[in-house]
């Protein structure tokens, strides 16, 4: 089972299940989950090959919707998920297909759509790293500014970074092999009734106006709001207005 951290009691209600992005990890959610959970309780993950969750040779979305599935069935068999980025593909997978695991879901920064974009400069920046050179976080953030100019970046993939240890908490020869696939959709088919909502970042182009038609094709029940202000990695840019909008989206009664 994928590593996972709990918030608050999870014998008090449906607990809320978070799904980090490409890189990621549970640690980048760690205040938005502490601040979530004052009302409900909270799991993370790391998702296979990042953080402390198992290594495997396969990351295909719905293998990634078959680690959430467990890691619910062994929660209670039900929960509100917020995925993220390639997090939020696999929660959309997890929906499509076993929908009533997911009480409600929501989509942060990402459609059920292939990109044309890929990450794996960012794999070569990381592995480009001589590891046995860094002694703290700001030498590895020297050495991989020669490859990743923008600051936020460098800082998002450093937290995957063990100094100590000389090390990625990533398997990037596995992400590396499978980026294809992350930055595609798989086109799973089927439907999912829940309540859902598509938030994204205001200055982010990863959700469309021309997504939206496609998207209520499979989400009938489908919400779109932007933050203002906003990029890709909303959570972070916006911390206080992603958790005001996701914890008021998860206490309403939707109906139809």
């Amino acid at each position: 089972m994928l590593a996972t951290t709990s918030y608050g009691d999870l014998n008090n209600g449906t607990p809320v299940l978070i799904v980090h992005g490409l890189f990621g990890s549970a640690r980048n959610w760690n205040v938005i989950a502490k601040r979530l959970s004052e009302t409900r309780p909270v799991l993370t993950v790391d998702m296979r090959n990042h953080g402390e969750s198992f290594r495997a040779e396969t990351q295909s979305y719905a293998d990634m919707a078959g680690d959430l599935a467990e890691v619910i069935a062994g929660h209670g068999g039900q929960a509100d998920v917020i995925g993220h980025s390639m997090g939020g593909k696999a929660a959309m997978v997890l929906a499509l297909t076993k929908g009533a695991l997911v009480r409600r879901l929501v989509v942060a920064d990402i459609a059920p759509v292939a990109y044309g974009h890929t990450q794996a400069h960012l794999i070569a920046a990381m592995r480009g790293v001589d590891l046995s050179l860094v002694e703290t976080r700001r030498d590895a953030d020297a050495a991989l500014s020669a490859a990743v100019a923008e600051e936020g970046v460098r800082a998002f993939l450093l937290q995957s970074l063990d100094v100590k240890e000389k090390r990625w908490r990533l398997n990037l020869d596995v992400l590396d092999r499978y980026m294809a696939d992350l930055v595609g959709w798989p086109g799973t088919a089927g439907s999912y009734e829940g309540p859902t909502l598509f938030l994204s970042g205001a200055a982010s182009d990863y959700v469309t106006r021309e997504d939206r038609e496609g998207i209520r094709g499979q989400f009938p029940q489908a919400r779109f709001a932007k933050i203002p202000g906003a990029g890709h990695w909303l959570h972070a840019d916006k911390p206080w207005e992603f958790e005001a909008a996701v914890a008021t989206f998860l206490d309403a009664v939707i109906t139809g």
